[in-house]
């Protein structure tokens, strides 16, 4: 995962790290270690972040060279129920179990039975991971497009 993007699209609005750490609602050294890559910034820092520069996850991680932004109007809100739906409707479209996804996710069964179940937000890692993995949209999968999860 690279996260480069959040310094080009900082810069390009000369903003410092403190602010865009205020933004973000975090410290600042919270949000330089998302750009030194030492943390991974959370899913919902990521979309917040996203939604500040008007792009999409897809762009911003670098699953696509194009922005592919649309602003529906629909609720910014991280729906952890959709997203859950979205991995369990992607693992039974690839005909694995949640065990098998866990595998390749290096993970628990558990851990996919929460997500799963929207007890638990996935993690960036894990939606990067499944994007690259099965070759979709982070964005459909976190349900920021009104397009289903690889629908194929």
């Amino acid at each position: 995962m690279d996260f480069q993007k959040l310094v080009m699209l900082r810069n390009k609005k000369d903003l410092t790290q403190r602010e865009m750490a205020k933004i973000l609602k975090v410290s600042k050294s919270t949000y330089a270690r998302w750009e030194t890559q030492e943390e991974i910034i959370p899913l919902w820092h990521l979309i917040n972040f996203c939604e500040y520069f008007k792009v999409s996850m897809d762009y911003l991680l670098g699953i696509s060279s194009v922005n592919t932004y649309y602003d529906y109007n629909y609720k910014k809100k991280i729906d952890k129920i959709k997203i859950g739906n979205n991995i369990k409707l992607l693992r039974k479209r690839h005909k694995l179990t949640q065990k098998d996804l866990a595998e390749i996710l290096n993970t628990s069964q558990s851990t996919i039975s929460a997500y799963e179940n929207g007890k638990t937000l996935v993690l960036t890692a894990f939606v990067y991971s499944l994007a690259c993995q099965f070759n979709l949209s982070i964005d459909k999968l976190c349900g920021r497009s009104k397009e289903i999860v690889n629908n194929k």
